[in-house]
């Protein structure tokens, strides 16, 4: 069973970033929040999800989709951004970072599948999942982990304070799940996301065991597993909500489980 994974790039960013000027960073700021609002809708609409790398980088849970959906994505990007020149590149793999390295050596090595809207791949994946998707891409898992009694820790620091603290406790946890071969997204608020296939709920816990070692945080975990990157994060937030239900009920479950398929 593996997972696919879509890396969406902006080619020469950087260089064309130069162009506008010094005074450009607030219409950057604006024009990078637009380009994630429109990848994030157009893979959301066929049942995937993205999530920010950098901002000129994106990572889409794109299970099932064929090479014809990302083309039809890539050319409702182009008519929205016609001076940016965007890419994607598809990789799959048993464990989310092995999708991420084979679809960076697809880029790397020119595996071009359309050179029109400049897509990289492995043919042959990509036409066995166009014939039937549930035989390849077979699930995704997702936990989603928040920080327990956030409002308590907010009393006691200020907001940059907290900031820096979800910061720590991210880079923390992205290093240690790195090391399970899954992928630690921060989404907002004191909220994360792990595209985490092969990674047990028990690795898990040691995880969040290592991370809040010393430091007086606990961990809450959903983890959600279903066939696409949006029924997994959902499956993975309603865990997360069953939780915090359970909590008010007065019963202690940081780790709980939901399956979507």
């Amino acid at each position: 069973m593996t997972i696919q994974i879509t890396i969406i790039r902006i080619e020469g960013y950087g260089p064309w970033t130069l162009t506008l000027g010094s005074d450009r960073e607030g219409a950057l700021q604006m024009l990078q929040a637009r380009i994630y609002y429109d990848v994030q809708r157009l893979f959301s609409e066929r049942e995937s999800l993205v999530f920010p790398n950098r901002f000129d980088e994106y990572f889409a849970i794109s299970n099932g989709l064929s090479i014809q959906d990302h083309i039809l994505i890539q050319k409702e990007l182009k008519k929205l951004y016609k001076n940016l020149n965007l890419s994607m590149a598809i990789g799959n793999g048993i464990t989310p970072f092995e999708a991420n390295i084979n679809a960076y050596d697809a880029r790397r090595r020119d595996k071009v599948l359309d050179k029109r809207t400049r897509i990289f791949g492995e043919a042959s994946c990509l036409a066995f999942s166009c014939l039937n998707p549930s035989l390849i891409y077979d699930f995704a898992q997702i936990m989603h982990i928040d920080i327990d009694g956030s409002t308590d820790v907010s009393c006691k620091l200020s907001p940059y304070e907290i900031t820096s603290l979800v910061s720590k406790i991210h880079a923390n946890l992205s290093q240690e799940f790195l090391k399970k071969e899954s992928m630690t997204f921060f989404i907002g608020g004191d909220n994360f996301m792990v595209i985490s296939n092969e990674t047990t709920k028990q690795d898990a816990q040691k995880i969040i065991e290592t991370v809040t070692k010393g430091i007086d945080i606990k961990l809450n975990c959903g983890i959600g597993i279903g066939r696409t990157g949006r029924k997994a994060a959902e499956a993975a937030t309603r865990a997360l909500d069953t939780i915090r239900m359970l909590r008010n009920e007065g019963k202690i479950q940081p780790f709980y489980e939901i399956q979507c398929l």
